[in-house]
């Protein structure tokens, strides 16, 4: 049976007990249905995790008592960032998700002139503490302890251009001539930038191009905008990262 695992956001220490807070709480008792005595799994996102106890003393909120400290190498080698344009309903929940399953280390929701979904202000900063959950709970559950980040909802012209220069990465256009595993991830940060439903406008293909994107393709035919990043990452992990 898989331990639970749970993310905490401060500092973890063996021999410790730390009491859980109530959602942290609420998933373990009634969640999971976990007794007094279960095995846990407790990490902060900084690497590593702590092995660890249940305890739920009668009348009190549940703890637990962290026994030792280990620190599974789960990381994928390749250090990769995906810049995925707002999708309608739940796609960017579903991308992010799967891919911080998949190894991804920095996730940017950009707005492009053909995004269906508009979002600023509060409700910008809203769906930026929403996805970082959902990137929490994708790391509860397939074992990562590196916490990736997700940026702040930004344009797609203004992130390209706060970019360190040159970029290494790859622009997913189905018209490219480049096939995108012809190019290997570089050593330093590699980015996938991924289109909305509507596509690129030229204007944005050049920015990106300008910025050091290479345009490129997946096969013969056209992936939603929810499929591309995902089929593009678990090819990337296959050829060159840890699926080997």
């Amino acid at each position: 049976m898989t331990i639970p695992r749970f993310f905490w956001e401060g500092v973890l220490q063996a021999g410790e007990q730390v009491a859980l807070p109530k959602n942290l709480a609420h998933h373990a008792l009634r969640v999971l249905r976990l007794a007094s005595g279960a095995r846990v799994v407790l990490f902060n996102g900084q690497g590593g995790e702590y092995e660890g106890e249940l305890l739920v003393p009668e009348g009190q909120s549940p703890q637990v008592r962290l026994h030792r400290y280990q620190d599974p190498q789960r990381e994928s080698p390749l250090n990769v960032g995906l810049a995925q344009c707002l999708g309608a309903g739940d796609k960017m929940d579903w991308v992010f998700q799967k891919a911080v399953e998949l190894g991804v280390r920095h996730c940017v929701p950009l707005q492009s002139a053909r995004s269906v979904v508009r979002l600023s202000g509060e409700r910008a900063l809203a769906r930026q503490a929403h996805w970082q959950r959902v990137v929490i709970a994708a790391c509860e559950q397939c074992g990562r302890n590196q916490l990736p980040t997700v940026a702040p909802v930004n344009s797609v012209q203004r992130w390209l251009s706060g970019l360190p220069q040159p970029v290494s990465g790859i622009l997913l256009a189905p018209q490219a001539q480049c096939s995108a595993l012809t190019l290997p991830p570089s050593q330093e940060l590699f980015w996938i930038l991924v289109g909305p439903e509507g596509g690129w406008t030229p204007q944005e293909i050049q920015w990106a191009q300008m910025a050091g994107f290479t345009p490129a393709r997946l096969g013969p035919r056209t992936l939603r905008t929810e499929t591309a990043a995902l089929a593009l990452l678990a090819a990337l992990q296959g050829r060159w990262g840890d699926f080997a």
